[in-house]
């Protein structure tokens, strides 16, 4: 019978999860790095032993971590932080510039725009090599490793799709969303809040925004812009990867051209302002989010925790409420804190800053507390293994 191995950043360790097919009795592990920060973890769909981690730390910088048994064991591939962002935009070599100190690092573009470098977000592990690994960063870079993480190379051209005009949201200005298309891996879709969707169909040599359709009208003085709206996540399913969901700081959108234009697919959530969305494993017309009751005010409505599912792909949604609290409930859902297995009964998992972990084994018809009291949660991922 197959099993899940469910991997858990938060505020202070990485904590992991594992049991069988039924996913009732579970077995937890950690802290893992305690006392740090960790925001994401994410195991290989290549190598089901290879785990990579981001620990980060105000004081320390950041480290990238990597496990080749399932999180027994940790190395630092490369044996110290995360390097300077070297990389630099085509054409401008002369003037092209970094300064830095541990963990902080400061580097300017032809036009002297500043950009720090001060975590990893998200760490997004190939399709297809599980030594190829890329890490989405703030502020807003995108890194490629070929080598398990022992060494990193900057994608610099993603700031020449109007990086001058990109500014940070309220949580900073990060690439948090890095999404491969399992039917062509030189086509990466990301978003970075708060600047937009990026796409680039060539590996990473050239990026383009791909934001039509997006209303912000309260965010941008055009709110029709090619770029600049805070776009919280994106999901999409493997076998149709030209279809993506987004959850957008408010709206929730679909594209059903790769990107090439969106429409709102909110119908009647009780709010249409969140964090994460994902898309069930086998059916990918049936997606989720977790509804938060406004940007100000980053808890449930009415208190209480509710996950929404489409089975239609949006407009048409259902609250699912089983084993979840509806009462007195403030905890959020951050936007990578969501994670689904490929099990033949889907499962579904969520974290909350409460530290709470949820498991749905049926689709979302009924929820479980895996655990309780952790940290903040940053991250859910899931591994399903043989």
């Amino acid at each position: 019978m197959s099993s899940v191995r469910v991997l858990v950043g938060t505020k202070k360790g990485a904590f992991i999860l594992t049991a069988d097919g039924k996913r009732e009795n579970w077995t937890v592990t950690g802290p893992h790095f305690a006392g740090w920060e960790m925001y994401h973890l994410k195991g290989s769909p290549v190598d089901p032993n290879r785990i990579f981690a981001s620990q980060t730390s105000g004081w320390f910088g950041q480290i990238i971590q990597r496990s080749d048994d399932g999180g027994k064991t940790w190395t630092t591939p490369g044996g110290e932080p995360m390097p300077d962002p070297t990389g630099m935009p085509s054409g401008q070599s002369n003037n092209f510039t970094y300064e830095g100190g541990v963990g902080t690092h400061k580097w300017y573009d032809g036009t002297q725009h500043p950009w720090e470098f001060k975590r990893v977000w998200h760490l997004e592990p190939s399709l297809n090599d599980p030594d190829i690994v890329f890490a989405g960063a703030e502020d807003a870079a995108i890194f490629k490793s070929v080598n398990g993480g022992k060494s990193w190379q900057e994608m610099p051209s993603l700031r020449q799709a109007k990086g001058d005009l990109w500014q940070p949201g309220a949580g900073g200005m990060a690439v948090h969303t890095i999404i491969q298309d399992p039917k062509n891996l030189d086509r990466i879709y990301i978003a970075i809040s708060a600047a937009g969707a990026f796409r680039t169909d060539d590996g990473g040599k050239t990026w383009k925004p791909i934001n039509k359709g997006l209303k912000s009208q309260y965010e941008l003085p055009d709110p029709d812009a090619e770029v600049g709206h805070c776009v919280h996540r994106i999901a999409i399913h493997p076998s149709r990867p030209d279809v993506l969901f987004m959850q957008k700081h408010w709206d929730v959108m679909r594209s059903d051209n790769s990107g090439e234009l969106w429409h709102e697919v909110s119908g009647n959530l009780p709010s249409d302002f969140g964090f994460p969305i994902d898309v069930h494993a086998h059916e990918p017309e049936t997606i989720y989010v977790v509804p938060i009751k406004s940007d100000s005010e980053h808890y449930p409505p009415e208190g209480k925790l509710r996950v929404y599912r489409s089975r239609t792909g949006g407009n048409e949604w259902e609250a699912l409420t089983n084993g979840l609290p509806q009462k007195d409930c403030y905890v959020n859902v951050l936007r990578d804190a969501m994670a689904v297995d490929s099990l033949d009964s889907c499962g579904i998992y969520f974290g909350t800053t409460g530290g709470q972990v949820y498991c749905s084994p049926d689709g979302g018809d009924t929820w479980k507390p895996i655990v309780r009291d952790l940290p903040a949660v940053l991250s859910v991922e899931v591994q399903t293994l043989p």
